[in-house]
């Protein structure tokens, strides 16, 4: 039960096992709860701080228990830590259209191209290392977004 559980939620309800770019589907999929949650149930940025406060530990264990069933270091199938990541992006922006595209953007970019320290965190044991880089990947987008909040672009 344990591993069927965590395998739910690391491939994030399967979109981990999509043929191509199951990140990215990862991704897309969190940019749709993100709308949902702010537009239908009014989540605000508190709210999504709140909500990846209390997913990053879930996530950490989901994607160690997958990878270590798995045998691999960061399974391709594992895509909670895009999800997560993705979240970040979104927690210092208001969410309309132009901000839904720019966090996803950014944050594909940055998960993609893994500026320092991205890479790095990649190499923290098990969970930690499979969500930590995602995690600085978002902090990265969220940041960019805040500064173009900040010039009013």
């Amino acid at each position: 039960m344990k591993n069927n559980t965590a395998r739910v939620i690391a491939t994030w309800f399967g979109c981990g096992h999509a043929p191509r770019a199951p990140g990215t589907v990862g991704s897309l999929a969190a940019v749709l709860i993100v709308i949902f949650l702010h537009h239908h149930l009014g989540l605000g940025r508190w709210g999504f701080l709140a909500l990846i406060a209390a997913a990053i530990p879930v996530a950490v264990w989901a994607a160690d228990v997958t990878a270590r069933e798995l045998r691999l270091a960061d399974p391709q199938i594992v895509v909670v830590d895009e999800v997560i990541g993705q979240w970040i992006a979104f927690a210092s922006w208001k969410v309309n259209p132009a901000t839904c595209l720019a966090a996803f953007a950014l944050f594909r970019l940055f998960d993609i191209w893994k500026p320092p320290p991205v890479r790095q965190l990649e190499r923290l044991h098990g969970g930690w290392g499979i969500v930590a880089d995602d995690v600085m990947a978002g902090v990265y987008a969220a940041l960019v977004l805040f500064a173009a909040g900040w010039f009013n672009l």
